[in-house]
């Protein structure tokens, strides 16, 4: 495995123990682990690369800080993503919600008439889908991100955000219908195999 190029640390049990220990090479390894991977779900919640990767070094400072509380080693990767999202989510409700005051529901389609476009959302490429989420308000890309790419659920989304469980819902919705009229402006109205 690339990520044990050193003949130091074998596994990732004895990476995230080297870790725990402060050993600097151990976190150089460790960091770099996730770097690629968790700027890219960084980059689904921020606005610009900046702040994603504002977000990412704030994550790993508050991952490093709490690395000792893992205890199931087996879990470092889940916990490490769910700590970054949660950064992102913070970040989100520290700097950018307050943009959510001056932007009207009224903006936004309530339905749409294909019935079609769940299927195409499910199959479409996913940078191509991504941008398209990216163009999406930030209450609507939030929760699109959590529920649709993150796999949380509503209650999830509800406790994390600090919004009611039945927001999260119409949020979804409301962005899945914005998101069906961004891919009808595209041109995408129907999916096709290549």
């Amino acid at each position: 495995m690339k990520f044990f190029r050193s003949k130091k640390y074998n596994s990732l049990t004895e990476l995230v123990l080297a870790c725990q220990r402060l050993e600097p090479s151990a976190q150089t390894i460790f960091y770099e682990r996730y770097k690629a991977k968790l700027t890219g779900i960084c980059l689904r919640y921020a606005k610009t690369k900046m702040e994603a990767e504002d977000i990412f070094q704030e994550a790993f400072i508050k991952v490093f800080k709490n690395l000792n509380e893992v205890k199931d080693i087996g879990s470092t990767d889940s916990w490490v993503k769910s700590v970054v999202i949660r950064t992102a989510i913070n970040y989100y409700n520290r700097t950018t919600k307050d943009q959510l005051l001056h932007s009207s529901i009224e903006d936004f389609p309530k339905e749409l008439e294909s019935a079609d476009y769940d299927t195409i959302i499910e199959q479409l490429n996913v940078e191509v889908l991504l941008e398209i989420i990216n163009q999406l308000p930030d209450s609507y890309r939030m929760v699109v991100n959590l529920h649709l790419i993150d796999g949380y659920t509503h209650a999830e989304i509800g406790q994390i955000m600090s919004i009611p469980d039945s927001t999260s819902r119409s949020n979804f919705m409301r962005a899945r219908h914005l998101l069906m009229k961004k891919l009808q402006e595209k041109g995408i109205t129907q999916y096709e195999n290549s």
